[in-house]
């Protein structure tokens, strides 16, 4: 499927509630609110049907999982064929009994299932606890032919790894999504909390330039404890999501960006007069040595 030469993307930067329900309900909502500001490729946060769980382990929360295609994604897929729009939703995925992962739908405007990517890097931190939940994926690295585009899609903590950025572009994708759960513990803000947030912010602008691509990251808002219908203990301080969703074009200049403390409907378009312009003026992928990189399957060369 050729590339449409300019679409616009919309990036949904939502809270969570407790309730799993309301919270697919609204983000059926925010999409529609998104396909008619135009957006016809949208995308929304990582695990947006609950509050971010894996701030403990506890083998109760994966009842929350299911299949694809499951509940989450047929909600999803009547909007966006009703909206005619490209939706990239984030589900816990039910695999099999005792396999989980997190995995992330690309469902395209008609309203079929183009493909599933799976969370590649998993992180295990205090507060993310998300070894405990999901397996690695297996996939590999995507892009998906879309009604609007070659699109791409990776899933927040392999936001700090060059390396699938770089396979995901090298497989045509002209965008990559980032659905993100990401925020400050609230004791170190204050100290740590900036430089995270710049750390976070300049490794995906460098993706973008890098490859030549645009690069559009989803981040949930608000403070959350991780509580699920209520009846989940709180979590020492709860995590305080920093929202910041972005777009950044292929020479990363960041085109619109929500704030750290509010639900917003981001609106940015993706030109590929664009990207052909920056890729010709600055040809990274014509100057890569890939003659030279063998060692980069090594976990550490000594």
């Amino acid at each position: 499927m050729s590339d449409n030469e300019q679409y616009r993307v919309g990036l949904i930067q939502m809270s969570c509630s407790p309730d799993p329900d309301e919270n697919l309900a609204r983000a059926c909502a925010k999409v529609r609110e998104a396909a008619k500001l135009g957006a016809q490729v949208i995308c929304l946060p990582e695990l947006f049907r609950t509050q971010y769980f894996c701030q403990r382990e506890d083998a109760e929360l994966f009842d929350l999982a299911e299949p694809i295609p499951g509940p989450s994604t047929q909600a999803i897929a009547d909007v966006a064929r009703e909206m005619k729009v490209v939706v990239v939703a984030s589900v816990f995925e039910k695999r099999a009994r005792g396999l989980y992962h997190n995995t992330a739908a690309m469902l395209d405007s008609d309203g079929t299932l183009k493909g599933i990517y799976r969370k590649m890097h998993i992180p295990d931190d205090p507060l993310y606890y998300e070894k405990f939940y999901f397996t690695p994926g297996d996939l590999g690295f995507k892009a998906f032919d879309t009604a609007y585009g070659k699109v791409g899609t990776l899933v927040c903590w392999d936001q700090w790894y060059p390396e699938g950025a770089r396979l995901t572009a090298l497989m045509g994708a002209n965008l990559i999504f980032y659905p993100t759960a990401i925020g400050w513990h609230p004791s170190e803000k204050e100290k740590y909390g900036e430089a995270q947030h710049d750390a976070w912010r300049t490794i995906q602008r460098a993706h973008a330039i890098a490859n030549g691509v645009f690069v559009a990251v989803v981040n949930r808002v608000g403070h959350e404890d991780g509580n699920i219908r209520g009846n989940v203990a709180p979590v020492g301080q709860g995590l305080e999501f920093w929202g910041g969703s972005f777009l950044a074009d292929p020479f990363g200049r960041v085109l619109v960006e929500a704030s750290h403390d509010k639900e917003e409907i981001l609106i940015g378009e993706v030109d590929l007069k664009e990207l052909e312009e920056v890729r010709r003026n600055w040809p990274f992928l014509r100057d890569r040595r890939i003659d030279s990189y063998g060692n980069i399957v090594h976990r550490f060369t000594d």
